[in-house]
């Protein structure tokens, strides 16, 4: 019967692999894309009277790999990048590659004003501003309720 401890925390497997992969991790600097992980940007949104702030935490970037396309109510942020890396010495020459991307998609709500969203890119993150009409800011109504 297999060790429960094992598969119960799910480190038979990890180990295995990462012994097998060992020398090729150690190479790329633990499995990451020169020494980084491959990740998808956190996205946070905030809904305010006036608009919906978006912000996406996304450093080493340029503003130019960014691409943000509207389609309907389909808000779609997404980058593409390539990078190379080349190291020699006397006896060996090095070369990697590695094209990273990602892609977020939002159901924007019918009161965003598409024609007015706004995007900056300052400080590794990535700041959208979605306007809301007229019409919805009226409507947002604060009320107290009492308990009865």
């Amino acid at each position: 019967m297999p060790n429960k401890s094992l598969i119960k925390s799910g480190e038979i497997f990890p180990s295995v692999f990462d012994d097998f992969f060992k020398p090729w991790n150690d190479w790329l600097g633990n499995g990451g894309t020169f020494g980084r992980q491959l990740t998808v940007p956190a996205v946070n949104v905030i809904e305010n009277k006036d608009d919906y702030k978006v912000t996406m935490a996304a450093p080493g970037l340029k503003k130019e790999d960014f691409k943000i396309d509207l389609e309907g109510n389909m808000l779609t942020i997404s980058c593409e990048k390539e990078e190379s890396k080349e190291e020699k010495d006397a006896r060996h020459t090095r070369k990697e590659y590695n094209f990273s991307s990602f892609s977020r998609s939002f159901t924007l709500p019918d009161e965003v004003i598409k024609d007015k969203i706004d995007a900056i890119y300052e400080d590794g993150v990535l700041k959208l501003s979605l306007p809301k009409s007229e019409a919805a800011k009226k409507a947002t109504l604060s009320k107290s309720i009492a308990v009865k």
